[in-house]
């Protein structure tokens, strides 16, 4: 069996958690339009110390701003190599991907202009690089053990404000968070950090960093509580969400060494069939195979619409496990399937292929 048949086997340790409930209205964290080498830093009293945090983080911390036909905004990155390289959120940098200007503030106060490396906006994601050389770097730690609890830091320019810095702590690991595309749809922030480390408008692309200035997430989304007209706004209670450093590791490397990333794909549509429902036509649970496309992975595993898919790499097969499937995986990668069809249970392989871009 080969590493990237394996891929299962290494993921790490999670329950399937819901989506982010209807009472809490996502709100993106940054963009906000026409808006003003780790070092060992003990945390003390289940606190970071800030202040020599700060000292050692914020040289790599950017403000970014953006023109073009749509607008300005602004948001917050970070150096994470000398030679320029700057991770942000695709959102961020949305509004002149195609046409326009972008500029970066940095930590010592100059002002330059920013090229795009590349975009993904299925992780709300994008590097940026700037003609500049042995800048002071954040290094993503995608292999850090993070702890509910734990406390961290986060760096950036909420409203403009450069060089802004909140504490808190993990609130919750691998949240699933459905959160708007820059071109319109929906995705989902696959194993978001969720913190309570104050995020408003301009946080986002902005670095959550441990305690010792490891950095393990990319600041993305926040959630806000609707008025009673059911309209979302302002900025922070406390529910704030990071994109996961393993995740942006893997979309970094693509974009630098292609200007693109991939995607994988199953060959087919599916949607959740609770129990109850799975009762009622005397199926299994799982997800229902609604179409397939011809000669997909779905096809040549021999699954036909009307199957229902029960395991994905040995766990219950959900929208969640999907979700995570194709965020983390690799096209290449086999997956081990079970899926239900003509009254028995059925072993199969999936080999994952890159998803076809949309027509």
């Amino acid at each position: 069996m080969s590493e990237s048949q394996k891929w299962w086997l290494r993921r790490p340790t999670f329950n399937w958690l819901e989506l982010i409930g209807l009472a809490l209205v996502l709100a993106l964290a940054g963009g906000a339009l026409g808006a003003v080498g780790a070092i060992k830093l003990s945390p003390t009293a289940g606190s970071c110390d800030a202040a020599r945090l700060s000292a050692s983080v914020l040289p790599s911390v950017v403000t970014i701003f953006v023109t073009g036909s749509a607008g300005s905004g602004s948001g917050s990155g970070a150096v994470i190599r000398a030679d320029g390289v700057v991770l942000t959120n695709d959102h961020v940098i949305a509004a002149a991907a195609s046409s326009g200007t972008i500029e970066v503030l940095l930590n010592s106060g100059e002002r330059i202009p920013a090229r795009l490396v590349g975009t993904d906006p299925t992780t709300d994601l994008a590097v940026l690089k700037v003609d500049r050389n042995k800048l002071p770097t954040l290094l993503l730690s995608p292999r850090e053990r993070l702890q509910v609890g734990q406390p961290v830091v986060a760096l950036g320019a909420p409203l403009g404000l450069s060089g802004t810095v909140t504490a808190g702590i993990v609130s919750a690991l691998n949240r699933n968070v459905p959160a708007p595309k820059s071109g319109g749809g929906t995705t989902v922030l696959v194993g978001a950090i969720q913190t309570d480390a104050s995020i408003n408008p301009g946080n986002s692309g902005g670095p959550l960093v441990t305690c010792e200035g490891r950095l393990i997430g990319v600041n993305t989304a926040i959630s806000t509580v609707p008025n009673a007209q059911g309209v979302s706004g302002g900025g922070s209670v406390g529910i704030g969400f990071a994109v996961p450093a393993t995740t942006a590791q893997r979309v970094v490397d693509e974009l630098l060494s292609t200007g693109r990333t991939t995607h994988p794909w199953i060959g087919a549509s599916t949607a959740e069939m609770s129990q109850d429902l799975a009762d009622r036509f005397g199926s299994r649970a799982g997800l229902l195979v609604e179409s397939v496309t011809a000669g997909g992975p779905a096809a040549t595993a021999g699954i036909v619409p009307g199957d229902v898919i029960t395991s994905l790499g040995g766990s219950p097969a959900t929208g969640a496990a999907l979700g995570w499937l194709l965020a983390t995986a690799k096209v290449g990668d086999v997956v081990p399937v079970e899926f239900y069809h003509d009254g028995a249970v059925h072993p199969a392989q999936l080999t994952l292929v890159e998803q076809p871009a949309a027509s």
